[in-house]
């Protein structure tokens, strides 16, 4: 029996009222001790005398002392409903259906909602929602919670209410259509019915109104073709799954051209089935997401682009336009008949911003009667006209126009001659510029209108041409805002709000479908027909095109990058904190130049004594203008003679000092043509890069990457082509996975989760990167901490490039080895293998905790704070870590990350975890890490346990495809499969059977759930 004695230390503890006791009671230690007198400073600690033993001592009871005080937390206040939304169920997530485009990306998603506030996008999967979430659009519900935001309209740069604006607006549109004076509505392009119906109905009202439609990276030329060839503006949406060949003339399909989301049709294609996989050429001059993917890539100018782009057009039609003699000419060749030969299963695409180039690519590919080429559908999500911008900055200058109302435009960042725009605006009796933040635009017009993020707004878009969707709110405005859409309803003189005009706008537009179904899903398909092509003359345009001359200098190649796009999202910490797919680096752009160039011009770059990147910096000069410390990185693959340089860097307006990086490259985009002529001087001083990837090549190593050639996959037994490594056994070679230093357990009972990711599919896009960091509150560390290898993704994208021509001649070169020294040693070949080809075969490869069966990190921490779970997945108890680091030290894949600072609540780390607004976007669900800890992926452990308690709920077992994680979530080509492989039916336990399976690094006995599929190349 337990005692329920009482037991006093002293007589005064009788006494119920003594201050003696209870001064006691809260005063452990009575005594300070006195750690400051030689830990205070410097000086102090030098000159200390004090014992290793007392230092221990101290430190010891101070650091217990500490702990004790850190279990008691603060206090936060929760405030129930008063009356408590009937659909929120505390600690259950909603999700929303909704269309997105912010006039440069699009997509169809779900918004993940916690007790109304928005925390996550994910990819809606609903049949006709084709167009899935990239990096951008995943980290866009960050950009909801920017503390930057305009968060009330302005007048002069005054603060003002709605109704002294909408007072403002309304007279100084009377005072233009009284005077006849231009009343200008200049915009992104809308895709949006509903609002082009109340632009049309303006206009109707004001005639001396009109509308111009701008984007700040131009696809008119493409536009200015189809329109000549079919009569509308639009552009072609491709299928590529329908291509057996696919022949790419500096189009960057995988990344942003024409809007991207082509990947998940690509990689239908490229997984080998019944022994073929779609073929693959690509033409381009700066190394990019697609020619890494390409079977066969080869660097080449623009120019050079063009007369090649000429020669295939000649094979396709039998034409016999006469061209100039270009490098590779024979492979231009050996493409183009492989095109003719392919027919209906051919599609040629070129990103050329020229408009007789585009007309041949329409001419090729109805030649070919492509089955990836439909003018069905096309899509509506570009209808920018340089012509009409050129003409409206005209009138501006001439003082022409009387009201200029700008939405989703920020002209004074994106228009090359920014400063006469700035000094035209100067001429305009009223500018407004709606705007998410007070920009480099908004900050000098006459009203700043503060618009709501499109989490917060209603609205319609049609992506394709017979598609509609709706877009939703899904959180109340956090701040005094209002829809540009709601203000020309007021200009109009219209009763009611832009949602009464949008729903009953709808109804001629979902013919049939009800509002609800529609809200509900997020998408409506109807039905669309061909747009009819007219009478052109598309020799002639081959021969202007095949006469264009090569200027003289170097071509300078303007793009936009995978993490910032056209810019739009530039406060965004994730975004630039996400590492390029190509060149490693987060927080800048930079110039991007061969090796032979580089050589030429004296630029560099090395490591320094701490592993980080420095490279030159460079002054850029294009028709006078010149851009000064331009950071310069050496890049595999450039073609040699051309440069490459991001857009979207370079702002300063409305965004927080750490995240004002890089240089504008819309200063040069003369033209809005992409490719300009440019000299390049070194200029002086070194730039400090933040790259989170240093080695570059694989080095022969084929066990992290294999691969091999569809002809050997096709023709020989697995063993061969994905041979399972060898270890050494009681002196004997025996298979590697035969062999176990632990005692294996039943895994069959249960779920045991396994994540496939196919090298064949994976297109090094990024989305699962911001998605974990979405899921899992990752937190945000900054330049310097990443340039020190502190990143904190828990996911990485690692990337290689061959030393030589193919990773296949690496392995022969390392083969070839002979001794030590000498170029034919491992010593000299090895350092020789370092340095990358000039036009590499590229490999990508997603890495995240392998969820060890047999985890080297667990057997060594001392506190058990890393274990392994029945379902397979490696548990970390951050409540239990205490930062030894011995976990990291003994994992051989280098996927867990240590907390060396506190990143949230800290102004040191001044992003999204340093502000109230910031820290909505957190997911409740998982622990916001604290410094001194270890962390790394989870495999998402509150989705896959939140899949098991609903359907125990429902009472049914779980079906395939509910399981998931944040990456195999957002990945869009199918390279990651999730799954449980001891449900039989599953995709993954398919998966895990296949002879293409491997697992990373096998040799070391770590039993991973996490596998590969060896990469299939074509020859």
């Amino acid at each position: 029996m337990s005692s329920n004695k009482k037991y006093w230390k002293s007589v005064e503890e009788l006494n119920e009222n003594s201050s003696i006791v209870e001064a006691l009671r809260n005063n452990e230690f009575v005594e300070e001790i006195p750690t400051d007198e030689f830990l205070g400073d410097k000086s102090s600690l030098s000159s200390s005398s004090t014992t290793r033993r007392d230092f221990l001592k101290y430190v010891g009871f101070s650091t217990a002392a500490a702990s004790l005080a850190a279990c008691e937390g603060p206090v936060h206040k929760s405030i129930p409903y008063v009356v408590q939304p009937e659909q929120i169920i505390p600690g259950i997530a909603d999700y929303y259906a909704t269309s997105v485009f912010d006039g440069f990306d699009f997509a169809n998603i779900l918004v993940k909602t916690r007790e109304g506030r928005p925390i996550k996008i994910d990819n809606n999967k609903i049949e006709g929602a084709k167009f899935a979430a990239n990096a951008r659009i995943h980290a866009s519900i960050l950009s909801l919670y920017d503390s930057m935001r305009l968060k009330q309209p302005k007048i002069a740069g005054k603060s003002a209410s709605w109704a002294e604006v909408d007072a403002k607006i309304k007279a100084s549109v009377a005072e233009a259509k009284t005077k006849g004076k231009q009343i200008v509505l200049l915009t992104n392009t809308l895709a949006s019915p509903s609002t082009e119906k109340l632009v049309a109905e303006f206009i109707a009202k004001n005639p001396t109104a009109k509308h111009v439609i701008y984007d700040a990276v131009s696809s008119s030329e493409a536009l200015d073709a189809f329109e000549t060839a079919y009569g509308e503006r639009a552009l072609v949406d491709y299928d590529f799954s329908k291509a057996s060949l696919i022949v790419s003339v500096g189009a960057d399909f995988l990344g942003d051209w024409q809007g991207g989301s082509y990947d998940s049709g690509y990689a239908k294609g490229r997984i080998p089935q019944n022994g073929k996989m779609s073929r693959h050429f690509q033409l381009e001059s700066n190394m990019t997401l697609t020619g890494a993917a390409a079977d066969k890539r080869v660097p080449m100018s623009v120019a050079n682009q063009k007369q090649a782009l000429v020669k295939i057009y000649n094979v396709i039609t039998n034409g016999a336009i006469a061209t100039s003699k270009i490098e590779n000419e024979d492979e231009v060749i050996k493409a183009a008949k492989q095109l003719k030969a392919a027919g209906s299963k051919g599609v040629l695409v070129s990103g050329i911003q020229d408009k007789n180039a585009q007309l041949l690519v329409l001419a090729i590919n109805q030649a070919l009667s492509s089955e990836a080429f439909s003018t069905v559908g096309t899509r509506q999500i570009r209808k920018g006209s340089n012509e009409k911008v050129n003409q409206l900055l005209a009138d501006l200058k001439a003082g022409n126009v009387h009201t200029l109302i700008m939405s989703g435009v920020n002209p004074a960042y994106t228009l090359p001659n920014s400063a006469a725009f700035t000094a035209a605006l100067k001429k305009v009796s009223l500018s407004v510029s709606f705007s998410l933040k007070e920009d480099e635009t908004a900050s000098i017009t006459t009203i700043a209108a503060a618009t709501p993020h499109y989490l917060e707004s209603w609205n319609d878009v049609t992506i394709t041409k017979g598609t509609y969707g709706l877009t939703q709110p899904t959180i109340r405005p956090l701040f005094d805002t209002k829809q540009f859409q709601d203000v020309l309803l007021s200009l109009n003189g219209a009763a009611g709000t832009f949602y009464d005009y949008l729903k009953a706008n709808s109804s001629a537009l979902i013919s049939g479908a009800s509002w609800n179904k529609v809200l509900h899903d997020g998408i409506y398909v109807g039905a669309s027909s061909a747009a009819t092509p007219t009478s052109v003359n598309y020799g002639a345009a081959a021969s202007v095109l095949a006469n264009t001359k090569k200027e003289s200098g170097l071509e300078l190649l303007l793009y936009t990058k995978t993490g910032l796009g056209d810019g739009q999202q530039a406060n965004n910490p994730w975004l630039q904190e996400f590492p390029d797919p190509i060149t490693r680096v987060s927080w800048d752009n930079y110039v991007t130049v061969s090796r032979a160039d580089a050589e030429k011009f004296k630029l560099e770059n090395h490591n320094v004594a701490d592993g980080g990147l420095n490279g030159s910096y460079a002054t850029l000069t294009v028709n006078g203008t010149n851009l000064e410390n331009v950071p310069v990185i050496i890049q595999p693959g450039q073609a040699v003679g051309t440069l490459g340089l991001a857009f979207g860097y370079g702002k300063k307006a409305s965004l927080k000092e750490e995240m004002q990086v890089g240089v504008n490259a819309y200063s040069l985009y003369n033209n809005f043509n992409d490719v300009q002529t440019v000299s390049i001087k070194k200029a002086d001083g070194e730039h400090e890069f933040a790259c989170v990837q240093s080695q570059k090549t694989l080095m022969g190593r084929g066990d992290i990457i294999k691969e091999t050639t569809l002809e050997i996959f096709n023709s020989k037994d697995a063993k061969e082509w994905n041979e399972v490594p060898k270890v050494s056994l009681d002196h004997k070679e025996v298979d590697a996975t035969s062999v176990d230093l632990w005692t294996s357990f039943d895994r069959s009972v249960g779920h045991h989760f396994n994540l496939s990711i196919d090298l064949n599919a994976c297109t090094g896009c990024g989305a699962c990167v911001i998605a974990c960091h979405a899921e899992n509150n990752v937190p945000v560390v900054g330049k310097e901490e990443v340039r020190r290898s502190r990143d904190m993704h828990w996911l990485r994208i690692d990337r290689y490039y061959s030393s030589e021509e193919t990773f296949a001649k690496d392995d022969e070169k390392k083969e070839g080895f002979n001794g030590l020294f000498g170029d034919k040693g491992s010593l000299g070949g090895f350092g020789q293998m370092e340095q990358p080809g000039d036009n590499p075969q590229v490999a990508f490869q997603p890495v995240m905790c392998q969820h060890c069966n047999h985890a080297p990190c667990e057997t060594v921490c001392p506190v058990a704070a890393t274990s392994h779970s029945r379902q397979g997945q490696n548990h970390m108890a951050y409540n239990r870590c205490v930062g030894t680091r011995y976990c990291a030290n003994n994992c051989p894949y280098k996927v867990r990350r240590f907390n060396w600072f506190l990143y949230n609540k800290n102004s040191e780390f001044d992003y999204h975890m340093n502000d109230d607004l910031g820290r909505m976007v957190l997911n409740p669900d998982v622990n916001v890490r604290s410094r001194g800890v270890m962390e790394k992926c989870s495999m998402c452990i509150q989705m896959t346990q939140a899949t098991i308690l609903t359907a125990k709920n429902e009472g049914r077992t779980v079906k395939d495809s509910e399981f998931q994680t944040a990456c195999s979530n957002a990945c869009s080509s199918g390279a990651m499969i999730f799954g449980d492989v001891n449900d039989a039916a599953s995709k993954v336990a398919d998966l895990v059977e296949d002879d293409r399976m491997y697992h990373l690094l096998e040799h070391v006995g770590t039993k991973p759930n996490v596998f590969y599929h060896v990469k299939v190349r074509n020859t």
